[in-house]
């Protein structure tokens, strides 16, 4: 029997229990978290940080989130609209006047957030140890044209989108993603979340186990597409192959990668964090409160929808956010938030007052949630 950890007040019982049966299929170490109406009903960790299963995954464990991490960079892009310093419909150019070469320079900053830049990778991507650096990578994209025709169409910027974003409001304050973070939401609201990890907090992660080839045929057959040489989701998964999502040896999982800036797929949390963040989206929480209602409505307004040039699927997003499309495990029709690789996702729901994260360390197939934060979000839906 795996130990579960945690509280769940009373009305959220049969949350605890999809969390416990999640360990009855794959689960190996996974954390989970909701918050209702700006309060933590929920907060639950259980099973093993570890494959050996020395190590209990406790609320003391740090998780890789993938690209949950997105939705935390667009929070604080959405932040600066929200004190006036941003404008979406901005071109990106008129802040960082190096990325207006090879056609780029009437691309609104919007683009690149909703994935209609044509930057799902670079042609050609630095080694590893320059990805790292992160500059070698902004040098990149500044020189990289567009790889398809601008004409609305998308493709999911797996791993470019961070950069940008990050780019974005390193020219508009002057300070670092990660730096702005942790001043601005992490400290405040007394959460843990680091895009760029401190040496320091090394000891607490709990590594990503790659995940099994789909059984079903039509996912499989997705994923194969996706992975053909010199088709988009590949390349824009991996950075060309710079940044291994299904190498053996996980490039994810090594601590010289942690330190790294990476705000679309870098990020490492936990699940009570997770949820504290998106709830202070939609509310107050412990007198805080990330950006107002008339923000919320601008960047979770859908601005891309239909056939995603990476992913080979239906996707819609707003300014950086995944939004409800009938694919995703979400609570709602105005819930907002984002998946990650494998299976963590965070999100917030304005109707429902909730503030959802999931996190886990064993990764599922799919690109886009999988069946145990489904089940989790089934379970506060009939909570609710």
């Amino acid at each position: 029997m795996v130990d579960i950890r945690g509280h769940a007040e009373d009305g959220f019982g049969a949350v605890a229990d999809a969390f416990r049966a999640n360990f009855d299929g794959v689960e190996l170490g996974a954390g989970f978290c909701l918050y209702v109406d700006g309060k933590n009903v929920v907060e639950l960790t259980g099973g093993y940080a570890d494959v050996e299963r020395t190590r209990p995954y406790d609320d003391d464990s740090l998780q890789l989130v993938f690209s949950s991490t997105k939705g935390v960079a667009a929070i604080c892009l959405a932040m600066l609209f929200d004190q006036g310093v941003l404008d979406y419909e901005a071109n990106v150019a008129s802040i960082w006047p190096e990325f207006g070469a090879a056609g780029k320079e009437n691309i609104p900053i919007s683009w690149p957030l909703s994935h209609r830049a044509g930057l799902a990778t670079v042609d050609n991507p630095p080694p590893l140890e320059e990805v790292l650096k992160v500059q070698p990578v902004l040098d990149a994209l500044a020189d990289q044209a567009p790889l398809w025709e601008l004409d609305g169409s998308h493709g999911y910027h797996a791993i470019t989108y961070g950069w940008i974003a990050a780019e974005i409001l390193h020219r508009l304050t002057g300070v670092r993603m990660n730096a702005w973070l942790q001043e601005h939401v992490v400290t405040p609201l007394g959460a843990e979340f680091w895009m760029g990890l401190p040496e320091a907090q090394n000891h607490r992660v709990s590594p990503v186990r790659a995940a099994a080839p789909p059984t079903d045929p039509a996912a499989l057959e997705r994923i194969l597409a996706m992975f053909a040489p010199g088709a988009m989701g590949g390349r824009a998964l991996t950075l060309d192959m710079s940044l291994g999502l299904l190498d053996a040896d996980m490039s994810w999982n090594r601590p010289d990668v942690w330190p790294s800036e990476i705000p679309a797929a870098g990020g490492i949390t936990n699940a009570a964090s997770l949820a504290r963040i998106y709830a202070a989206t939609i509310g107050e929480v412990d007198g805080v409160r990330l950006f107002g209602d008339d923000t919320r409505t601008l960047v979770t307004t859908p601005v891309t929808s239909g056939m995603d040039k990476s992913l080979l699927l239906d996707t819609k997003f707003g300014m950086g956010f995944m939004l409800t499309d009938g694919i995703l495990p979400w609570i709602g029709p105005r819930t907002f938030g984002h998946v990650g690789a494998g299976g963590s996702a965070g999100y917030a729901d304005p109707d429902l007052g909730i503030g959802f994260g999931y996190v886990m360390n064993q990764m599922a197939p799919g690109i886009l949630g999988d069946e145990r934060s489904g089940a989790l979000t089934a379970a506060v839906r009939g909570c609710l």
